[in-house]
This record gives C-alpha cells, sequence and structure tokens, in this order.
C-alpha cells in the first residue's frame, strides 16, 4: 500500500480502526483530529519476514517503523565482518536516521528483521509535514528524541564497559526481553565481543547460578 493513498479505515481494521501511531504520540500529549487525519492517511501497516532487509546502503528507504511484533537490529560492515550496534522490539521506532536528515548523504547501516516483523510505516515526508505545521508533534517528537538519546548513552556505556563479563550482565539488567529472542552471535557482536567468549561467560554463570 502507498504512503500516497487517500485516507481509508479498511487498512486499519486489524489495529481497531486507525494507526498504532497515534497511541504511542497520544502517551505523551493529546493530538487534534487533523493530526490524526494525516497520520491515519499516510502511515500504513507492512510486513517483513525474517532476515530481510528494512533498509540498507543499496536501498534508501524513505519511513521510519513503530514496530508492533518482532525483533530488529542495526548493524554496519567492517571488512566483511557485521557490527550490530542496536537492537529493537515491540513498541520501539526504527529505520536509518541518516536517510530522514539528508536523503543524499550515502549511508552505510544495513536494518534487518530478526523475526517476522510486523510494523507501521511512517513516511518521511509526513512527519516533516507535521513539524512543520503543528507544534504539538514538536513536543511530541522532543520527548521520544529524549527516550531515544537515553537508549544511546545505554548501549555507549555498554560498550565502554572494560569487562566482557560486566557488558553480558549489563545487557540482561538492560534488555532481558531480548536474551533468549535474539540469536547469540548478534548479541556478543552487539556487546564487541566473540562469540565463544559469551558462551563461555553465559556457562560460568549458569553454573553459578546452580550452585
Amino acid at each position: 500500500m502507498s504512503p500516497e493513498n487517500i485516507y481509508s479505515k479498511d487498512k486499519w481494521l486489524p489495529f481497531n480502526g486507525y494507526s498504532p501511531v497515534i497511541n504511542v504520540y497520544r502517551t505523551f500529549h493529546d493530538l487534534t483530529p487533523e493530526i490524526e487525519f494525516i497520520i491515519n492517511s499516510h502511515t500504513f501497516p507492512v510486513n517483513f519476514k525474517k532476515n530481510k532487509f528494512i533498509t540498507s546502503p543499496l536501498h534508501r528507504d524513505k519511513h521510519t517503523y513503530l514496530i508492533l511484533n518482532g525483533i530488529v537490529r542495526g548493524y554496519m560492515k567492517e571488512d566483511n565482518q557485521e557490527i550490530t550496534t542496536w537492537i529493537a522490539k515491540e513498541k520501539e521506532f526504527v529505520g536509518n536516521v541518516s536517510n530522514f536528515w539528508d536523503e543524499h548523504e550515502p549511508s552505510e547501516e544495513y536494518v534487518q528483521a530478526l523475526e517476522d516483523v510486523v510494523a507501521i510505516a511512517i513516511p518521511n515526508t509526513m512527519s516533516k509535514l507535521l513539524y512543520l505545521n503543528y507544534h504539538i508533534v514538536n513536543y511530541v517528537s522532543r520527548k521520544m528524541t529524549q527516550l531515544h538519546y537515553l537508549q544511546a548513552c545505554e548501549r555507549a556505556l555498554i560498550s565502554r564497559l572494560q569487562s566482557a563479563e560486566k557488558r553480558y550482565l549489563r545487557f540482561t539488567r538492560s534488555y532481558p526481553e531480548l536474551i533468549n529472542r535474539v540469536p547469540l552471535k548478534y548479541i556478543a557482536s552487539f556487546l564487541c565481543m566473540r562469540l565463544e567468549t559469551l558462551s563461555r561467560i553465559r556457562s560460568k554463570l549458569a553454573l553459578q547460578f546452580i550452585e
């Protein structure tokens, strides 16, 4: 379904009649009917199969996505090695930030579905339209940016811990819901360690728990 399609309630029948993006925005501020109409008109549901790319350097996607179901990761390549930079789950927004701010600057980031993903696509053009014309959306965007900044700070903190075991323990506290859903090789990459190191740490901690 194209984001330029005129407003149709049919696409929102599985979602109680309106875009789930509205629910997220409402947690920060009440919305006007005009804002809700624009969101309903331009956002649309999408599905991504497990292991499929949502964006890549070869595909300059012009949307942000609200994840309803599934896990998504972002990563970059260096010398044919994949470096996982973030992992997101339900109720989080994903996409390539550089594609939003500069449509001409090439991006090095890949965004990949780690499970079958159900999401809501949010066109960048719609977001810019709302920012330009509605102060409420600027307020909502600021609150959401604060949350993303806190998440980025947590990722930076984890990556700077000197001990591999401390990085993993911090990960288990910060992202407990991801431990059994994300393949260990991606967790190891996110934590800047080899898979063998992560397996050894997990085995050690499991033995301590038994004792």
